[in-house]
């Protein structure tokens, strides 16, 4: 599988830069999609399977189980078919509407994302029934990647599905990061957390992991289901606090939260907890993988790589507004890199919901970027699963001409940001990138091409 640029000539516009920008971008992403990463990562010959370093006797198990769930689950069990060759026993994993992928064991059930669905709900309770099957004589792989928190719902006793729906979105909205975020969500879920080892019965688990979050604590991708949880029930009071969306959050959810507290339900499993002593977390694919591959397609193609952070965070236009002060900065002395340039980062922004417009984290960090634009610089800013925020946009591109091309159509930069609606914006003016789903999930990647013309 191939990522494509579907609207790539348009974009293009007979412009280099733009078109080195997506050459470049796609150099990244096509470096961690699971064909590559689960070929670089996972080996079998004969009854020997070799993960990163572990080697399993397959001959061992009497059973393979699949499950998981995120954005890069279906193309991650295609390619975990291929290895294993007919040894798996049954599995599903959760991916997300509108993907299409051939399996023949393990099944690829599609359900909501950003926010759950009841279709998710369903292929978590199918997923249990399979792995209640799992003892300790068998091998339980789970196939885990960003997305996997929305994809997996299973919500703790007590809470429905409905609250859980609304929780997620008063999330989502706050400009809370993902693991903040994530702390709530593993504290209202009977899976999250590390709470799905539990429906496993001694067998022997390995967690193929593809990160989307910054530093890839595995603990915040997808929300851990496989992994120790550090966070606590306080933890997730105070987020919900913080944000100021503790009054508005579901009566269910704060009652369980509180009963979580005071010890009357059990806390998630904490690092140490016996639970792992089978199990083997593996982050298979990050942001820094693709950071580097598109740093090299950048060299080849004649710019100075600088591969400026995989970790960077914060409000999407504030970010915006630093970047395109480090572009700046490299025409007028030099530094951090002299043109021709490409500063290449990573990482995963976030958007405080003011207005009532559309968009993505994304395209309003290019929106932001161009508050303080010069000439001479190109950038791209995109979601590596092929859909940024809630829009059907990889994400978008900007350059001197988009500035030129908004001041003809009227359009302001300033009332665009108050509503949030930067999609509206880089649509108008056919700067929106489009490739729908990826296949993968390692957080945002953003170009920025300096140079002097």
């Amino acid at each position: 599988m191939m990522m494509k640029i579907k609207n790539a000539e348009g974009v293009i516009r007979d412009d280099k830069r733009r078109a080195d920008a997506l050459a470049i971008l796609e150099a990244g992403i096509e470096a961690v999609l699971p064909e590559n990463v689960v070929r670089n990562s996972v080996r079998h010959e004969g009854n020997k399977l070799y993960v990163k370093g572990c080697e399993y006797d397959l001959s061992r198990y009497k059973h393979i189980y699949v499950a998981g769930g995120g954005k890069a689950s279906g193309t991650m069990a295609v390619e975990l078919e291929k290895l294993l060759d007919g040894r798996i026993t049954a599995g599903i994993v959760n991916d997300r509407y509108g993907v299409d992928v051939k399996t023949r064991i393990i099944k690829v059930h599609h359900a909501g994302h950003p926010l759950p669905t009841e279709d998710g709900r369903r292929g978590v309770k199918e997923m249990l029934e399979i792995l209640s099957n799992a003892g300790p004589d068998d091998l339980v792989i789970f196939l885990i990647s960003g997305g996997g928190s929305a994809l997996l719902p299973y919500p703790a006793k007590g809470i429905s599905l409905e609250e859980n729906i609304r929780m997620t979105d008063l999330l989502l909205k706050s400009g809370a990061r993902i693991s903040e975020m994530n702390a709530v969500r593993k504290h209202i879920s009977a899976i999250k957390g590390g709470q799905m080892i539990e429906y496993v019965d001694g067998a022997t688990i390995i967690s193929l992991i593809v990160s989307d979050v910054v530093g890839d604590d595995i603990g915040f991708i997808s929300s851990g289901p496989t992994s120790p949880d550090a966070t606590t029930y306080e933890n997730a009071i105070r987020v919900l606090k913080k944000y100021d969306i503790y009054d508005r959050a579901p009566a269910s959810v704060k009652a369980h939260l509180k009963a979580g507290v005071k010890g009357e339900i059990p806390e998630t499993p904490k690092p140490g907890d016996p639970l792992f002593d089978k199990v083997y977390n593996v982050v298979v694919a990050s942001s820094i993988i693709a950071l580097e591959a598109a740093a090299k397609r950048a060299f080849e193609l004649g710019y100075k790589p600088l591969i400026l952070g995989s970790g960077i965070i914060g409000e999407s236009r504030e970010a915006g507004l630093v970047l395109s002060g480090i572009a700046k900065e490299c025409l007028k002395s030099g530094n951090p890199v002299k043109p021709q340039a490409a500063i290449i980062s990573g990482g995963e922004t976030t958007v405080t919901i003011k207005g009532k417009g559309k968009g993505g984290r994304n395209q309003e960090l290019v929106l932001g970027f161009l508050q303080n634009y010069t000439p001479g610089i190109t950038i791209i800013s995109a979601d590596s699963d092929g859909i940024d925020g809630v829009t059907d946009a990889f994400g978008a591109i900007a350059d001197g001409t988009t500035l030129e091309r908004a001041h003809k159509k009227g359009l302001s930069i300033t009332e665009t940001l108050k509503e949030n609606a930067s999609y509206d914006f880089f649509e108008a003016l056919g700067d929106l990138v489009f490739t729908g789903p990826t296949g993968t999930n390692v957080s945002d990647i953003r170009v920025i091409l300096v140079y002097e013309d």
